[in-house]
């Protein structure tokens, strides 16, 4: 997401604030590169920045913003040609990436006798790592809830939201009624839909890698594939629009009540607590379960260190994302979920029900797939096929055999 010309100047006034309280003889500076763009991201950001200058007067932090899809060419780049920063973001879909041309420093010692280690469980570090050694310190996480309309259950009689994907179509059937352009579910059929239709293909049992092999189960992959499509084309409880629907349709159906449920993760909460009163009109809850198995994804992200000119200080930024203050700050702004557990810990986490939901999800969730090959069959082979079958294009056994097919291709 670009930002608006009000929203960079609000960003920009912010992280302006967070230079002018550093302090002015620090010892060292160091560079900080992310794809961070929202004006909550920035804001988010400036706060981390303004209580590490507090924590450690001696280290002045210089940021810089560059866009998600030119971060990579930049740091390829800068590794060729030199000027690296200091330090930068890491996810964990770029860890292979970036240690194949050998961007970031190894860090596993300074891991490994770090007090705040203990706070980051192993799963933490699954992402951060590459063969065997760690190259990124666990920051925050996208952990994948649902959110629903508590108010239109409420009005419907509904007592809860759906535990499972048959109470799932239960109560989208109850609260579906066109002639109100009410629907229940905001189904994501346009951009970014592969993730779901990949979560429902799992969840109906059906792997889809295994020892770095295609592994799809056609029977479970059919059946998932015709009970997630018939949500739209038997059930008709998804709006007329949800084969071309992306993240900014389904957002704006259910900020404006066209649907009573979506499916995300929680870096959306602040936009949606900005347009419905959280515990009142919206509330959130774990991903409904399949019939063979819970999933729901939860990717961590973190923080780098780049070259080693300024290492110690360069790790006193990196770690201090780890520190509880820090990762609720990221939270408050963003909705972005810590990493650490000591932050789990944390009263304006566990006084807050909206939380609840991702606390839970946490002990279940799953690292997303990250197998070779997994972003280009997802976005080219998977999403459309399955949006062909929503456009009655292809029925469900034949779109199951393009994603084998494709998949195949892709693990080649």
């Amino acid at each position: 997401m670009q930002l608006s010309k009000r929203e960079f100047l609000a960003a920009g006034a912010a992280l302006a604030l967070a230079a002018g309280l550093r302090n002015a003889n620090a010892a060292t500076s160091i560079s900080y590169w992310h794809h961070f763009a929202s004006q909550s991201e920035m804001a988010g950001l400036a706060k981390i920045i303004q209580l590490f200058a507090a924590a450690h007067p001696d280290v002045s932090v210089t940021q810089e913003n560059i866009p998600n899809s030119e971060y990579m060419a930049k740091v390829s780049s800068a590794v060729v040609a030199g000027g690296r920063p200091d330090t930068g973001m890491v996810i964990a879909e770029r860890i292979a990436d970036l240690t194949a041309m050998d961007a970031l420093v190894d860090i596993s010692d300074r891991v490994n006798t770090w007090d705040g280690k203990a706070n980051l469980p192993d799963n933490r570090w699954a992402g951060m790592s590459h063969d065997g050694a760690i190259y990124a310190v666990p920051a925050y996480a996208f952990v994948d809830w649902m959110y629903y309309r508590k108010d239109y259950f409420e009005e419907a009689g509904i007592a809860g939201p759906p535990k499972t994907f048959e109470e799932f179509l239960t109560v989208s059937r109850k609260l579906t009624d066109p002639s109100k352009n009410r629907y229940a579910f905001g189904m994501r059929g346009g951009a970014g839909a592969f993730k779901y239709v990949i979560d429902v293909m799992e969840a109906f049992g059906s792997p889809i890698v295994k020892d770095g092999q295609a592994a799809i189960d056609k029977p479970a992959a059919v059946e998932a594939i015709t009970f997630y499509a018939d949500l739209f084309r038997k059930e008709k409880v998804a709006p007329p629009s949800a084969p071309n629907d992306s993240y900014r349709q389904i957002m704006e159906g259910f900020r404006t009540g066209q649907t009573a449920m979506i499916w995300h993760h929680t870096g959306s909460l602040i936009e949606i607590s900005t347009a419905l009163k959280p515990g009142v009109q919206f509330s959130t809850a774990p991903m409904p379960a399949g019939p063979k198995a819970h999933i729901a994804r939860v990717a961590y992200a973190g923080n780098g260190i780049f070259k080693e000119d300024n290492i110690e200080a360069a790790w006193k930024w990196i770690s201090f994302w780890g520190q509880t203050d820090a990762a609720i700050a990221l939270l408050e702004a963003t909705g972005y979920f810590p990493a650490s557990t000591a932050a789990l810990k944390d009263e304006r986490i566990t006084g807050n029900p909206i939380y609840g939901a991702a606390t839970q999800t946490l002990d279940f969730g799953r690292l997303p797939n990250g197998f070779v090959g997994a972003a280009g069959w997802s976005e080219n082979v998977v999403n459309p096929t399955f949006q062909a079958v929503l456009t009655g294009q292809l029925q469900p056994d034949q779109a199951v055999d393009r994603m084998i097919e494709g998949l195949e291709t892709a693990l080649r």
